[in-house]
């Protein structure tokens, strides 16, 4: 998980099966009062889908966030810093 545990970028990358592909999740408070996890996802370079939930504390989000990553980590995905 990068340092700041509010957001998360990873990538899979398959050149075998033609495969590029990105998972963004981030969380940011709502207009009210709430906080929205946002889950982005698709090929790298294109348009992908959207996700949001929405928790009433931040701690709550924060935790569906890595667990999420975490899901996502032991299907292939890598983190990526700089982003």
């Amino acid at each position: 998980m990068p340092p700041d545990s509010t957001t998360a970028y990873l990538e899979r990358h398959q050149p075998e099966k033609n495969m590029r592909r990105y998972y963004r999740l981030y969380v940011t408070p709502t207009l009210f009062g709430e906080f929205a996890l946002v889950r982005e996802w698709g090929r790298i370079g294109k348009s992908g889908q959207r996700k949001e939930e929405w928790y009433d504390t931040f701690e709550q989000a924060c935790v569906e966030l890595e667990r999420l990553a975490s899901k996502k980590r032991r299907k292939g995905y890598c983190d990526v810093c700089g982003i």
